[in-house]
């Protein structure tokens, strides 16, 4: 038995600003409801960098499995954990800390695997070339992830040159081969087998006219409006497309796995509470 598994119950939130639009608490009480774990909770709180360390340090210890971090947080907290996994030392962010038993805080990233899971669960394994629209941290998660499906080149779109050193620079870092481009090409991103779209919403809507026929796969990563005017056009000509929803699911599958201690995590219930929260 874990030492999460312990406990009659547990708390667990996630933390971000803004906070309101999350549906993470939507999708985790769902596993705690389908794992039959009663007496476990899960909220959300209004957190931003400077509020972060009163609120960790205000934690009682023993009440608290983890923490779910959305932005601007996953590189806050960096420096307020005993430790990071690998994975989040790759990229420098990290979304899930576990507490201990022994009260150490570890710092998880659960968006690579999951980017990677989504994926897999569409039927994308491997790919010759691949494409990412933006930069940032999601970005930099997707690079991640690529640099274990892609063989060959990743060519990413972004809008300044600042931003093309820093996509190159996570390139060098990941050991990928990646190219930048400038945004105002990106519709040329259309013919990679593989497109990941980590842009803010509205962002990528004036090149859906551009989609060709029979395009390859488009991962957006935004769940809410959906579909996006791109992922819409991508499936009206015959494409797999993967939505926001799918990687929120996936990342919060590890998420509840590695907080309760209890696998696998139910992804069904958790999605159909996902698609049930956003009328889809």
């Amino acid at each position: 038995m874990t030492a999460v598994q312990k406990a009659e119950g547990r708390r667990a939130a996630v933390l971000g600003s803004p906070i309101a639009h999350s549906l993470s608490p939507v999708l985790h009480r769902a596993a705690y409801e389908a794992l039959g774990l009663t007496g476990w909770t899960y909220d959300r709180f209004e957190v931003d960098e400077a509020a972060l360390p009163g609120f960790l340090g205000d934690l009682p210890e023993g009440d608290w499995a983890g923490l779910s971090l959305t932005m601007p947080l996953k590189r806050a907290v960096i420096p307020l954990l005993d430790e990071i996994s690998e994975t989040a030392a790759s990229v420098e962010a990290v979304n899930t800390v576990i507490f201990t038993e022994d009260g150490r805080r570890i710092g998880d990233n659960t968006d690579i695997p999951g980017i990677l899971a989504a994926l897999r669960e569409r039927g994308v394994e491997k790919v010759e070339r691949a494409a990412v629209l933006g930069a940032g941290a999601t970005a930099s998660s997707a690079l991640a992830a690529l640099s274990r499906i892609c063989t060959g080149r990743i060519t990413a779109y972004v809008r300044s040159e600042a931003r093309a050193a820093e996509m190159r620079q996570w390139g060098e870092r990941l050991a990928v081969d990646v190219a930048t481009a400038d945004w105002a090409d990106a519709a040329r991103a259309f013919s990679a087998p593989l497109v990941i779209a980590t842009t803010p919403a509205g962002t990528t809507d004036a090149l859906a006219a551009s989609v060709p026929d029979l395009p390859g796969t488009l991962f957006d990563v935004l769940y809410e409006p959906w579909p996006t005017r791109l992922a819409a056009a991508w499936s009206a000509q015959g494409g797999n497309v993967v939505s926001g929803l799918d990687l929120l699911v996936h990342q919060a599958v590890l998420q509840v796995e590695r907080m309760t201690g209890r696998a696998p995590a139910p992804l069904a219930a958790m999605r159909a509470a996902g698609e049930q929260a956003l009328g889809t």
